[in-house]
C-alpha cells in the first residue's frame, strides 16, 4: 500500500512538474567560471575566514556524509541511504575535476541557498538546503573559503541508485514548488541574542529537523510537526522530539542536561547512541559552549505538544511486559539498576530516558538488538557501551524487555509486539 501510494504520488509530480517546468524554468544560473568568482583570492586565503569556516563546516556536520567509510575527508563517495534509494554525496575538496575545484562560489551559494547544482540542475534534498537555505551569506562564504583550503582529492563521483520515477530530477521541479521555500534566517527582534543564535543553528546549519521531524510519502518535512520527533528514513532509528515542555521528545529535561549530552555524549538522563552518537563525536562536542547553550536556550523555549493518542492494545501487553520484569532482573539490573536509575556517567538511567519511551520503541529495540554505544568524546574518551543480545534472545524476549522498561517505574510508554521485534531486527545497519 505504502509503494502504491508513493508511485501515485510521482505520477502526480510528474504531471505537476512537466506543467510547471515552463513556469519554474531556469531553475539556476549559467556555471560561473573559476576566474570569474566575485570573490577574489586573498578574501580566500584569510586564515581567519578559513578557521571560521572549519567551525561552521563542522557545526553543519558536513563530513559525516562527504566522506566515504575509509576515504579521505570530505572526498565523497558515500551512499546516504532514503526510501527512494541511495544518493551519492558528493566531492567537496577542490580538485577541478571531481570536486569543487571549478566551482566559484556564486556556484555554492546557489547550492547551499537555493538547491541548484552548478549546470542548473536541482539536488536531491538528500543534501538539506531545505534547512542549509537559512545560512546567511557571510557564513557560506567562510565554509566554501575553508573547502578549497583543503588538499584537493581525485574522486569520480559515484553514481546514485534511484528507483524509477525518482531517478527523474525533472521530478523535483515539483516537489520544490511544493515543499521548499529559500531564504536566509531573519532574527526575531523579541527573542534574546542566545535564543537568536540557537534558532540559527537548530534550524540551519545543524539541519536538526533533517532527522527530527515526520516526513510525508515523498519525502517531505511535516511543516506542523516542527522537531516533533520522527523515524529517521531508511535508518530505523527514532530521532525524539526535542522540545522540553509537555509531551516533547526531551520533557523535563533541563538546558543543562542538553548541552551536557552534546558535549560530552551523556547526560544524567541519557546517553547519544546511534545516528546522534556520531553527531555528538564529529560535530556538537567541538561546539564552542556559548553556541551549546545558545542551542539548549532555543530548544527549552519550543511550546507544548498535544498528547499523543494511545496506540490501541492488540495483544496481552501486560503479560509480555510481567514476562520482561523477569529478564530484566537476570539480565540488565545489575548495570541499570532495579529502579532504573543506572549508574552516573557509567551506566544510563532507563527511567524517564527519552529513547526509552519514544513512541514506537525503535530505538529500545535496536539497542537491545546491536548493543549501545555512546560517542567517544574529550570528556568521556572511552565511554562504557552495551553488547548485542541479538543472538541471545528472541524476538518475544526482546519484546518482552523493551514492553516492561518502557512501562516501569515513571515509563508510561506502550507496550511492543514480537512482530515489532522481527521487523527492526532485519533492518540493514548502515
Amino acid at each position: 500500500m505504502r509503494l502504491l501510494r508513493r508511485a501515485l504520488m510521482a505520477v502526480v509530480l510528474l504531471a505537476f512538474a512537466l506543467a510547471a517546468w515552463w513556469l519554474l524554468r531556469p531553475l539556476g544560473h549559467a556555471p560561473v567560471p573559476r576566474s570569474a568568482s566575485a570573490v577574489d583570492e586573498a578574501t580566500l586565503r584569510d586564515p581567519v575566514l578559513i578557521a571560521r569556516g572549519a567551525y561552521l563546516a563542522t557545526a553543519g556536520d558536513c563530513a559525516a556524509c562527504h566522506t566515504a567509510q575509509g576515504g579521505q575527508p570530505y572526498a565523497g563517495g558515500r551512499l546516504i541511504p532514503t526510501p527512494f534509494g541511495n544518493i551519492a554525496a558528493p566531492n567537496l575538496t577542490p580538485d577541478p575535476a571531481t570536486g569543487l575545484g571549478e566551482w566559484s562560489f556564486e556556484d555554492f551559494w546557489q547550492a547551499l541557498h537555493r538547491g541548484i547544482g552548478r549546470q542548473r540542475e536541482p539536488l536531491y534534498p538528500a543534501f538539506p538546503y531545505t534547512s542549509y537555505t537559512r545560512l546567511t551569506h557571510d557564513d557560506a562564504l567562510a565554509i566554501y573559503a575553508w573547502l578549497q583550503s583543503l588538499p584537493p582529492v581525485r574522486r569520480p563521483s559515484v553514481p546514485n541508485q534511484l528507483a524509477f520515477p525518482y531517478s527523474l530530477r525533472r521530478l523535483l521541479v515539483g516537489w520544490r514548488a511544493l515543499y521548499f521555500r529559500e531564504g536566509t534566517y531573519r532574527p526575531d527582534p523579541n527573542r534574546p541574542v542566545a535564543w537568536n543564535r540557537g534558532a540559527y543553528l537548530v534550524e540551519g546549519l545543524g539541519h536538526c529537523n533533517e532527522c527530527h521531524a515526520p516526513r510525508n510519502a515523498l519525502g517531505a518535512i511535516e511543516r506542523d510537526r516542527h522537531l516533533g520527533g520522527g523515524e529517521i528514513p531508511a535508518q530505523s532509528w527514532y530521532a525524539p522530539g526535542l522540545g522540553t515542555q509537555g509531551h516533547g521528545g526531551l520533557e523535563a529535561w533541563s538546558a543543562q542536561q542538553i548541552v551536557d549530552v552534546l558535549k560530552t555524549g551523556q547526560s544524567a538522563r541519557g546517553v547519544a547512541f546511534g545516528p546522534m552518537a556520531d553527531v555528538v563525536r564529529q560535530s556538537t562536542q567541538h561546539l564552542s559552549d556559548d553556541d551549546l547553550h545558545a542551542i539548549a536556550d532555543y530548544l527549552v523555549a519550543l511550546p507544548r505538544r498535544p498528547a499523543p493518542p494511545a496506540p490501541p492494545a492488540l495483544f496481552d501487553a501486560e503479560r509480555l511486559a510481567k514476562q520482561g520484569g523477569v529478564l530484566y532482573r537476570q539480565r540488565c539490573a545489575d548495570c541499570h539498576g532495579a529502579d532504573g536509575r543506572g549508574v552516573p556517567g557509567i551506566y544510563p538511567p532507563l527511567d524517564g530516558n527519552a529513547s526509552t519511551t519514544e513512541p514506537g520503541g525503535i530505538n529500545a529495540i535496536r539497542v537491545v538488538l546491536l548493543g549501545g554505544f555512546a560517542p567517544s568524546t574529550a570528556v568521556h574518551p572511552r565511554p562504557y557501551s552495551m553488547p548485542p543480545y541479538a543472538q541471545q534472545l528472541d524476538d518475544t524476549d526482546v519484546a518482552s524487555v523493551v514492553s516492561y522498561i518502557r512501562r516501569a517505574w515513571s515509563n508510561r510508554a506502550s507496550a511492543v509486539s514480537p512482530q515489532d521485534v522481527s521487523r527492526y531486527r532485519h533492518t540493514p545497519v548502515d
